[in-house]
This record gives structure tokens, sequence and C-alpha cells, in this order.
């Protein structure tokens, strides 16, 4: 009798035992000719039979009906409990336990779903855990992590606090910016630089574009550690031929990248040093870790593949089940050294702004505080903004230069929204940057003028 370690993240479900992976699979969910298929068959066939495949499931874990035309007879209940059966019965041993890292996307009524599919199979699940715990097995001394991780459809951001363990402190989930959309941005480029090369076009047949998709994380891993690398498709005994340029690649998903740095700043106290712990999944994204350095500053970490599973295991061996119900942990003992801290502050990438445009006019931002509000106050530099918008108060946020940056305060009880995000308190600014205050909203941009540049 042994216990495992699984990992519930749909990017990639991992579980692990003594002696390593014993399975790693994403899920994909496919119906070919009535059969039901889940993992990697069904990923093999994600852009040969894209109609008959399905990978919300987990994300969207429900017992309603899919849908899904072709999965309208099935809920997304259904496939969770096809793909934990057949995980179970590749991993396990009888008597074998588990206990299960679950994403932060997961909420209570979908944990407790889970757990009555597990039950209903037999698969005996000791304890709950959140993954950014499980993963998070040292402190960063005077800095505050955030774990970072991809799922398929969306990136997870957790904010941990670290009073004598990892806990949990805030959790977000960045839509739209899972493995799915990078995968997808990432053949269309490059099935662009084929076309442009080599007059081949990869996405005119399914064949091409699922071996596109099989040989991406190769691809990647390789314009890792180069500046270009030559790919080349055979299709009917031809060979077409690219060459990837790393910058390039990198641009394609810059949008993306965008959005995670926007919510991951929004976690950020402009006091605070950031500790950003990846992933290997986020980490093996090409350019994204010098993204996050040069955008949001601090220390960048990265975690070695299995890590959540890994500090899952280490951690919690001696876990007995000790009632009927089984809780969510959000919070683990370290057992590793402390993280070596540097003494960067948040970055900035070199674009500090100098005023804050609001309709026709651009007021300068400097060391003293310029006031946002609906009510003036004597003796400050002020903002006066509509006393009928909703959501705006009378002293509702406040910004000045400090310390080489561009901070931006909040004292409202409504929250102060940065490119879309809700700050905690404060927060660093850059050129380009959007505030909003208000529902819906006074809007402004945060910019860079030349007489700013003037020597």
């Amino acid at each position: 009798m042994s216990l495992l370690a699984a990992h519930i993240n749909d990017a990639g479900i991992t579980v692990l035992g003594e002696r390593g992976v014993v399975y790693r699979e994403p899920g994909f969910a496919l119906l070919d000719d009535r059969e039901l298929y889940t993992g990697e068959k069904a990923f093999a066939n994600a852009r040969l039979k894209p109609r008959r495949i399905h990978n919300h499931y987990w994300s969207s874990l429900s017992a309603e009906p899919l849908s899904d035309a072709r999965f309208r007879h099935l809920t997304a209940a259904d496939l969770v409990s096809l793909q934990l059966e057949s995980l179970w019965a590749l991993s396990s041993k009888a008597g074998d336990r588990l206990i299960v890292a679950v994403p932060p996307s997961m909420n209570g009524e979908q944990l407790g779903l889970f757990l009555g599919i597990a039950d209903a199979l037999g698969i005996p699940i000791v304890a709950m855990v959140d993954a950014a715990v499980s993963a998070t097995r040292r402190e960063y001394p005077g800095a505050v992590p955030v774990h970072v991780d991809l799922g398929l459809h969306g990136a997870l951001l957790t904010r941990l606090s670290q009073n004598g363990q990892a806990q949990v402190e805030r959790s977000a989930v960045v839509d739209d910016v899972g493995a799915v959309a990078l995968t997808d941005t990432w053949i269309k480029s490059i099935a662009g630089a084929f076309v442009r090369q080599s007059r081949f076009d990869p996405l005119h047949t399914a064949e091409t574009e699922q071996l596109m998709q099989d040989r991406l994380p190769e691809w990647l891993s390789l314009l890792a550690a180069r500046d270009s690398v030559e790919v080349a498709i055979d299709y009917r005994g031809i060979e077409h031929r690219a060459e990837l340029d790393r910058l390039e690649v990198i641009a394609a998903v810059e949008p993306l990248y965008q959005r995670l740095v926007g919510q991951l700043r929004a976690l950020f106290r402009a006091d605070e040093h950031p500790a950003i712990q990846l992933s290997d999944r986020a980490a093996r994204l090409p350019g994204l870790a010098d993204a996050l350095s040069a955008r949001v500053g601090g220390d960048v970490f990265m975690l070695e593949a299995g890590a959540t599973a890994r500090g899952l295991l280490a951690r919690c061996r001696e876990m007995q089940r000790s009632s009927s119900s089984v809780a969510l942990l959000k919070q683990l003992h370290w057992d590793q050294s402390p993280a070596a801290i540097g003494q960067s502050s948040q970055g900035d990438d070199g674009k500090r702004p100098s005023h804050l445009l609001f309709g026709a006019r651009a007021w300068p931002i400097d060391s003293q505080v310029l006031v946002l509000g609906s009510q003036p106050a004597e003796g400050e530099r002020f903002v006066d903004l509509p006393a009928d918008m909703p959501g705006v108060s009378r002293r509702h946020c406040a910004l000045r230069q400090q310390g080489g940056q561009c901070i931006v305060e909040d004292y409202s009880r409504y929250g102060t929204f940065l490119n879309g995000h809700r700050i905690e308190g404060s927060a660093v600014l850059q050129a380009g940057d959007q505030l909003r205050i208000g529902t819906p909203g006074h809007e402004f941009k945060l910019i860079v003028t030349e007489a700013a540049h003037a020597p």
C-alpha cells in the first residue's frame, strides 16, 4: 500500500508515486464512433477531428448536460469520471491512497462533485491541498511570492502569505490565456512562416496541422536556447522547411503575455518585492520569464517538472482521512531551505510615466501628490471628478513619483482598477497603463511626454 500524489491541472494531469511520475495526460476527450477516449489519445486527434473533441470539462465541471451538440448526452462530470477511472487504473495498485493538489479555479461545488466522483469510483482520497501551496516548499524572505501556472484555458495566479508556512492569500484566473490559446496562436504564426518561406500552408490539411501541434513542444524547447531554429514538415513525401525566429515567436503571443502581466502586477503593492514562482509548464514558455522580470520586477524562480505533486507527496506522507469529509487545505509547512532574494524592486521596463491624461488635459506626476476624487481638498493637487458617477470616493486615489517609481495608492472602498484589475492598496504604474475608477467609470491614461525626456 502506498500514497500517490495527483496534480489536477487539465493542461497535464500528473500522478506521482514513490518511483516517479506514473500518469501524465491532458484534459482532452474524444467521442469517436460512439467510443469515448480521454487524455493523450484524444489530444493526438485534436486537429484531425476537432468537432469530436471536448477540453473544457475540468474547468467547467458540473452535472449539467454539455452544450456541445455531439456531447449533449453527456455531462462534464461524465468525462471527468472517465479520465479519473483511467488515471486510477493506470497508476494505482490495491490499497493505494491518493492526495490531490487542486487549482484555484475549482470552486467549492466543483470540489464536492469531484470528491463524489472519486468516491463512486472507489478512489480513496486522503486530502486535497491548494496547488500553489503544494508547489511552494520554501520561504521567500522579505518578498511576496506569487505562484504562476498554466491550465488549458487560463493562467492561474496565487498570492501566498508566509506566516511560518505557505498559505493562500488571494487567487486569480486570467481567462483565455492558457495552453490552448497559446498553442493556437503559435500554430497560426508558424504556419505563416512556412507560407512565406516555402509557399506551403500546413493549415491546409488536418494531418499537417496535427503534426504541427505534436512537434510544437520540441520546437519551442529548441528556441529556448537559440535565436532561431530550422523546422521541417513532411507532406506526401515532400519536405517543407521554415526558419523560426525566437523574437517573432515571442511577439506572436505578446498580447497574451501582456494580459498575464497586467493581472500579476495588480497582485503586488508598490512597496513589495515580487517573488514570481513559475511552474515548469509556465517556465517553458519562450520569453515569459524575461517579460515578467522586466515588467513586474523582483525575482523569478522556475520550478522543476512535477514540482506540485512532489511538494505534496513530500509533506503529506503521514496524512490520514479522519472522517467521511475531505477539507481543502490552503496552507502547508516548508520543507526546503529559504530562497535567496535579490535587491531589485518592481520593474517598469524603463517606462515610468510622467503625466496622467484625462480628457484633453495631461496632469504632471511628480513628488507632490496628485489626488483623484469628487471633492477637492484645500492645498492639494486635485483632479476634480463629477460627483454623479457611482463608485467614486471624495478622495479616491493618489499618484506620485517616489523612489524612482510612479505609484498609485487607493483610498476608496470601491476600488481602483489598473488595466482592468483591482489593485490591493497600491501599485507601480508604467507608461501605457490605464486606470479606472467608478462605474462604468472614469478612465485615465499614463503617458510619457517628450518634455519628460528633454536633457
